[in-house]
């Protein structure tokens, strides 16, 4: 494999201490844009059960061995710091101090070096020490509460809101943003990401809605809650289901046209009839297919398309022909996102198995202490 990319971030090194969710999600997406990952795992793994053959946060990689508790381990992981543009870790606050490979002795050795941590409670506050997992972070947020029938309990998002959109996500732009800004000034600098912060910010716009009076504080009762008829989910005849968004006059103009129903359908904006106007909707979907409703809306203003499986969605006509998805290694995945006209990101090697490349990583980072190298 590559040791670097041709991304735009072809050249930056970035050190990650294994971790499970957000960080490594990060990482992969450092690893996509071009930069040299190297992942420092630890002896006899650590974290989800997953094969790490299959494990495609790890792609792009490169894995070292290295035991942060032995008595030369942090050294070790300095040296690589050393040569390092960033480096990300995902402990509780003070687990890193602990090892030796806290913020003051990584800046020590290199001052410019940008350094990300990633949690869920923040690195500082009364539950900073806690232990918590994706759906707490999202729920004292506000943002769990906004999603879900409002008859019913909020659905699980999976892990995409908090890991991954208000964690993964925002650790990347602080770390760009400090990368920046070291390579302007000559001075690192820490990056406290945490999902519970990011989580919120996504909000912003709710919130602005809240204030304004255009938002109720509760599920199932706002435009884009699935309160709004025009802007949810509807069963179709053979069990499957159509996602519709028409907000605007002319797209919902097109929809109730295409959908059959624009001279029974009730005024959109009579809010008290919405509860009708939900019901001629339901009532046309379920008449028809998923995929005969999808012939319908293709290629149409209406603002629907059908709501596909994670194994159908790669065979979406559009996706495929973007290359949204690729086959790498025998594992379909996500392409890389997003896209660069000049510096294009790819995917170049498959999960990092654990230690698979400390030789390399010794010689390539000058580490020659990383592996004992023959004469």
């Amino acid at each position: 494999m590559a040791v670097t990319g041709n991304g735009p971030l072809a050249g930056v090194r970035v050190v990650e201490l294994a971790g499970i969710g957000p960080g490594p999600f990060a990482a992969m997406l450092l690893a996509d844009l071009g930069a040299d990952v190297v992942r420092v795992d630890r002896p006899g793994g650590g974290g989800l059960a997953v094969d790490p053959a299959y494990d495609i946060t790890n792609r792009n990689k490169r894995s070292v061995l290295l035991d942060l508790k032995s008595d030369d381990g942090p050294a070790r992981v300095l040296d690589l710091v050393q040569r390092a543009d960033v480096l990300i870790e995902g402990f509780r606050p003070g687990v890193a101090e602990r090892l030796g490979v806290g913020p003051v002795e990584c800046h020590a050795r290199n001052p410019r070096l940008v350094y990300g941590r990633m949690t869920g409670w923040g690195q500082e506050g009364p539950l900073a020490h806690s232990a918590g997992h994706d759906i707490a972070y999202i729920a004292v947020t506000g943002a769990l509460g906004m999603i879900g029938d409002p008859d019913g309990p909020p659905a699980v998002p999976a892990n995409l809101v908090g890991d991954y959109a208000g964690g993964s996500l925002y650790l990347v732009i602080g770390v760009l943003a400090a990368l920046q800004h070291a390579r302007t000034t000559g001075t690192g600098q820490v990056v406290d990401a945490a999902i519970v912060d990011g989580t919120a910010h996504l909000t912003s716009m709710i919130h602005g809605m809240m204030a304004a009076g255009g938002w109720q504080d509760r599920r199932g009762a706002n435009l884009l809650d699935g309160g709004c008829p025009f802007y949810g989910t509807y069963e179709t005849s053979d069990g499957g289901y159509m996602a519709v968004g028409a907000l605007e006059q002319q797209f919902y103009d097109a929809f109730i046209d295409l959908l059959g129903i624009k001279d029974q359908a009730p005024a959109r904006k009579d809010l008290a009839r919405w509860g009708e106007l939900r019901e001629a909707v339901a009532a046309r979907f379920r008449t028809r297919t998923r995929q005969e409703w999808t012939e319908v809306f293709d290629g149409t203003d209406a603002c629907v398309a059908p709501v596909l499986s994670l194994r159908e969605a790669p065979a979406h006509p559009h996706l495929a022909a973007r290359g949204t998805f690729t086959d790498f290694g025998g594992i379909t995945q996500p392409a890389p996102a997003p896209r660069f006209s000049a510096t294009p990101a790819a995917v170049r090697g498959g999960p990092a198995l654990p230690g698979a490349h400390t030789e390399s990583v010794a010689r390539d980072w000058d580490v020659p202490a990383l592996y004992p190298l023959e004469d």
